[in-house]
């Protein structure tokens, strides 16, 4: 247990050791009774013209932490208690390992989870390992063919692999912090546990991916790649086998953590009378700046005169009910191929480490619902989906190459003619378009009003030579499978949909904390495997 000690804001010349010293101040101490000290957060604060640092100071203190903080009744001061990794509960025995479908992030975390207790778990992941799959990845943007089980979307890591490695949520659960412990453990940097918006960063983040997998595997899990689940074979509604091409594989319990690109698995599910509901995502574009144009409108003054990171934003809007929002920040990034079915074309953002790019980009996009797929089917989202990707690559003239527009252009509804002082980065190559033509009419439309009224929010924004590429499509899954309170399938006991794919997270960390609840559920429920 420990103190933490929130808001304490500080001129950017102050050190980290002043934030601690007003921290014990606050706290009615001296030195002598901390036992340890260090930074919980730390953020930057520009409003009103001018830049302080804010910190979240950790404190252990001699006696009871509890009674000091009910003792001083400060809001900014509160009690922490360390969150404990899950351990198994549960009664029943186990014939087979419990089988994990998918290793991305929720994959990965749940399948760790069992295989550190002894449950000793079958891994099946639809793509290639890293190395094999990072060269097929690197093959597709130098201009190759598209390998349709492995790339962007499908492969060790999943498709947060190709990402910033952003560790950011909204979900508020304390399992977070776990989250953020185990991968600082598995070699992502010390700085993800104080930083405000922590991220890895996709060149380290493949190195964390595979020294967790072979975590799993050194304990006793196996890891199939390019073995994905094909159908659940069930008796009497109950699971009792993960049908491959390969063969069945017999279990008791499986995790469903594919991710929100498995379309072929999503018609399979259906069609084995799943309980699957389409369910709202969103649709855009990837806006690219100059880096410095994003710096200058965030930081004014300051911009390029002090330490502060590459900037990055969030800006929304909302008309009546339907919403407009930036997301998937890049800073210093570059704008990917993402495609996973021959004939269309997707886009995403990635960054690496230093986020030294000359370019910012991030996804702008449109929330769509059901009521704008053209059918009440459960996969209508699917179908719209591809709709757009399909238009996308037709725009784009059909090799991959991705349609753009010019922010200026695109406000005044004509194709872009020249480019600016932003040069695309989309790796697959590009060709002007409209996008306007391309994008749903509602979501073009509120695009074109948002952008501009973002420009008053963040000057630079709207700048005409911003460049759009489209299309942005796989925001979240388009599905929803149907859990109970005990995240098992009403219709098929022993299965339990988990993470993006299933419809419960968006982004890396949410994913992964459905997949260390997807660990608990089997831990409340089975004993390990005995040896």
């Amino acid at each position: 247990m420990s103190l933490i000690v929130s808001g304490i804001k500080c001129s950017y010349e102050k050190t980290d050791s002043d934030a601690i010293g007003t921290a014990v101040s606050l706290c009615g101490l001296n030195r002598t009774q901390v036992l340890a000290a260090h930074i919980h957060k730390r953020s930057f604060d520009l409003r009103r013209g001018m830049l302080h640092k804010v910190y979240s100071v950790e404190l252990e203190v001699e006696g009871n932490e509890r009674a000091l903080c009910e003792r001083l009744g400060r809001a900014d001061i509160r009690v922490r208690e360390r969150v404990q990794p899950p351990r198994p509960c549960g009664t029943q025995r186990l014939s087979q390992p419990p089988v994990v479908c998918g290793f991305g992030p929720a994959g990965i975390f749940c399948a760790l989870l069992l295989a550190e207790q002894g449950y000793r778990p079958v891994v099946l992941e639809r793509g290639a390992g890293m190395d094999e799959r990072d060269k097929a990845v690197q093959d597709f943007f130098s201009g190759g063919r598209l390998d349709e089980n492995t790339n962007v979307q499908f492969g060790e890591g999943g498709a947060g692999a190709y990402s910033d490695g952003k560790l950011t949520t909204r979900i508020g659960d304390r399992r977070c912090e776990l989250v953020l412990q185990r991968l600082r453990e598995f070699g992502a940097p010390d700085e993800i546990m104080t930083t405000a918006h922590p991220h890895v960063g996709t060149d380290l983040l493949k190195h964390v991916v595979v020294a967790m997998r072979r975590r799993i595997e050194e304990l006793g899990g196996k890891v199939y790649f390019r073995t994905p689940a094909l159908a659940f074979v069930q008796r009497g509604g109950r699971l009792c086998a993960v049908r491959t091409a390969q063969g069945e594989i017999a279990c008791q319990a499986a995790v469903l953590a594919v991710g929100h690109s498995a379309r072929e698995l999503f018609e399979t599910l259906y069609r084995q009378g799943l309980s699957i509901s389409a369910k709202p995502f969103s649709v855009g574009v990837r806006i690219e700046h100059r880096q410095e144009t994003i710096d200058r409108g965030l930081y004014g003054r300051f911009a390029g005169k002090v330490q502060l990171p590459p900037g990055e934003y969030f800006l929304s809007r909302r008309e009546g009910e339907r919403g407009c929002y930036s997301f998937c920040m890049c800073p210093g990034g570059v704008v990917v191929a993402a495609a996973s079915e021959a004939g269309g074309v997707v886009t995403n953002g990635m960054s690496y480490h230093a986020r030294s790019g000359e370019n910012a980009n991030a996804a702008l996009a449109v929330s769509v619902t059901p009521d704008d797929f053209g059918s009440a089917h459960p996969l209508a989202g699917v179908e719209f989906q591809r709709r757009l990707e399909r238009a996308a690559f037709r725009a784009g003239g059909g090799d991959y190459s991705a349609p753009v527009q010019c922010v200026g252009d695109f406000l005044r509804g004509q194709r872009s003619e020249r480019l600016g002082g932003v040069r695309p980065t989309y790796p697959r190559g590009w060709r002007f378009a409209d996008l306007g033509e391309i994008l749903p009419p509602d979501a073009a439309g509120l695009l074109q009003r948002s952008i501009p009224a973002f420009g008053k929010k963040l000057p630079g924004f709207d700048a005409p030579d911003a460049v759009l590429t489209g299309l942005e499509t796989r925001t979240s899954s388009p599905i929803r499978v149907q859990r109970t309170q005990e995240l098992y399938s009403p219709e098929l006991s022993g299965l339990i949909p988990c993470g993006e794919g299933a419809g419960y997270a968006g982004g890396i960390m949410s994913a992964a904390v459905d997949g260390i609840r997807a660990a608990e559920r089997i831990f409340s429920e089975y004993m390990p495997l005995e040896e």
